[in-house]
């Protein structure tokens, strides 16, 4: 049993069995969430990506069209999410050259019921994991870590901002 202080679980209902949470009765409003990943792998891996020289072609186009392609199929993947009409998913890639890294950043927009954290995770996620699928061959080692939320806005809890983030405005 939980007190009012003690945060409670949207998709857990009161018999304790799994939820969809009923967004019928909440407002329509714009609501944006981004999120970042990385995927860091060997230096030969890092220069073959930002010298476009990986034998699979583009991976870094691959791996945007795979993060925006996820988004909107995020609630085909994950079973309590509510299919949303997303309105924008953008896809950003930054070579980090001195830590052999890839940083993926993502936001998704639309105007709704309900949040699009779950789109944005989902967006970072399958990037990264087509990253590790285009590059595999090259360097098997490599390793996907840190993928979180950056940043919510909109909907009746308004703005969050992830601790210590400092995050970039879209780029047009």
């Amino acid at each position: 049993m939980s007190d009012s202080n003690t945060p409670s679980l949207s998709h857990v209902n009161a018999q304790g069995e799994a939820n969809m949470v009923d967004v019928t009765e909440k407002s329509m409003t714009s609501r944006t969430a981004t999120a970042q990943g990385f995927i860091k792998m060997s230096p030969q891996t890092i220069k073959l990506i930002h010298h476009g020289d990986n034998k699979k072609g583009d991976v870094l186009a691959v791996a945007r069209i795979a993060g925006i392609q996820a988004a909107k199929k995020c609630s085909d993947l994950i079973p309590l999410c509510h299919p949303l009409m997303l309105t924008k998913v953008q896809v950003d890639f930054e070579i980090d050259t001195i830590n052999n890294q890839v940083k993926v950043v993502s936001l998704c927009r639309l105007t709704g019921q309900t949040g699009v954290e779950m789109e944005a995770l989902t967006a970072v996620s399958v990037a990264c994991l087509t990253l590790f699928d285009m590059c595999k061959a090259a360097d098997p080692n490599m390793e996907i870590f840190g993928i979180k939320v950056l940043t919510k806005e909109g909907g009746k809890s308004g703005s969050w901002q992830a601790k210590g983030q400092n995050v970039e405005k879209e780029q047009a």
